[in-house]
């Protein structure tokens, strides 16, 4: 069984992060007052995907190998090349 979230409107008014957070979890959320229902927020869905793991999908490639050369000195040596 699926319980929705509420929270107070002092909630919405000092603690907006926890409002916030429990929407990016795709929480609906029902605000109250005085104990009672007075609005409903529901989550925007999306309409592109999510992004996809890179950092999982590189321990697949290559798995835990250290690399000689960073990709923050690689950066760093583009970056002094231009200058």
């Amino acid at each position: 069984m699926y319980h929705m979230k509420t929270v107070s409107v002092r909630d919405l008014r000092y603690d907006f992060k926890k409002v916030e957070r429990l929407l990016s979890q795709g929480d609906e959320v029902e605000i109250t007052k005085r104990r009672k229902v007075i609005a409903r927020l529901t989550p925007v869905r999306s309409e592109r995907p999510p992004l996809p793991d890179f950092l999982a999908r590189m321990r697949a490639n290559y798995g835990d190998k250290v690399f000689e050369v960073s990709g923050a000195d690689l950066i760093s040596a583009d970056r002094e090349d231009r200058f």
